[in-house]
């Protein structure tokens, strides 16, 4: 649908459009299902998740120097500084109905070769308080909400799992628990020996109205389609030479299945050129949930 990117990420689907991050452009983008795209705003220090508070504005990760920024009316500013929460770049987000953002964070130095940590979900609230509300997880990555409100559940990407929690009326997270388990998690402390035991790397994903998750995996060159549990009920192949690092439902009818493919995620590699594109098809289940 779409070619020259750097690396994608964070797709959404919203007023008959896409949206995307350009980690190695610096960009956030519209582009439209017949692939014309406009750039909306530039984030210097690396655009990642997306999402939209109840008023319209548009919230976007900047990675690198850990913020959480807002774009509205052509402007973007700062929502909030997260630096002092985080042990590596900032990453995805998803926002419930209230307009608390839920984001995580590498836990440690990915792309200089750092040591593996586990890193901590935080919520932000309106009034811009920010809380840790889980710890311990493996490279918390792409994150969804139920449709009720009632379940937030989010990929481990270094954790052969997604985890849920019951997601309170004022926003707490309760009741952790594995929503899917692909293996058992790795051991070790460098990147190389942890995605050596990976099964499935839970990347960017999105909830489709059976309760199933579309997850890019971010090892397989796949998206796959995850049952509550862990099983694998489908999967779409990256073409040969692609790998998969996030997906969306969207279109019209929710049906159309967005794929941000790229040939790895390594910075040194994909920064100087534009080899990442977007892919889509089409799948019998519509979207269902946040984002």
């Amino acid at each position: 649908m779409f070619s020259g990117g750097g690396f994608f990420e964070g797709p959404r689907w919203r007023d008959g459009t896409w949206w995307v991050s350009d980690f190695y452009r610096h960009t956030v983008s519209r582009i439209t299902p017949d692939g014309h795209e406009t750039v909306v705003t530039e984030v210097e220090q690396q655009p990642s998740g997306l999402g939209w508070l109840p008023d319209g504005s548009l919230v976007v990760v900047s990675m690198k120097d850990q913020r959480l920024l807002r774009w509205t009316d052509g402007a973007l500013t700062e929502l909030v500084d997260l630096s002092p929460h985080c042990g590596g770049h900032l990453n995805d987000l998803v926002i419930d109905e209230a307009g608390r953002i839920y984001v995580g964070d590498f836990g440690f130095d990915l792309m200089g070769g750092g040591d593996l940590r586990t890193a901590r979900l935080k919520r932000v609230d309106p009034d811009g308080t920010v809380t840790v509300v889980a710890d311990g997880l493996y490279f918390p990555n792409g994150s969804v909400i139920t449709p009720d409100g009632s379940t937030l559940i989010v990929g481990e990407t270094l954790g052969n799992r997604y985890t849920a929690f019951d997601l309170g009326a004022d926003g707490s997270l309760s009741n952790r628990r594995d929503w899917a388990t692909f293996a058992a998690a790795p051991t070790g402390t460098t990147t190389e020996e942890v995605l050596g035991q990976l099964v499935v790397a839970p990347d960017g994903c999105t909830l489709d109205a059976e309760g199933h998750l579309w997850a890019a995996d971010a090892v397989g060159g796949r998206v796959v389609r995850v049952a509550p549990g862990g099983a694998i009920v489908d999967e779409i192949r990256a073409p040969d030479g692609l790998g998969i690092y996030a997906c969306m439902l969207g279109g019209e009818d929710g049906r159309t299945l967005l794929m941000c493919a790229a040939p790895d995620f390594y910075e040194h590699l994909r920064a100087p050129v534009r080899e990442a594109v977007l892919l889509t098809t089409t799948v019998d289940v519509p979207h269902a949930g946040r984002p």
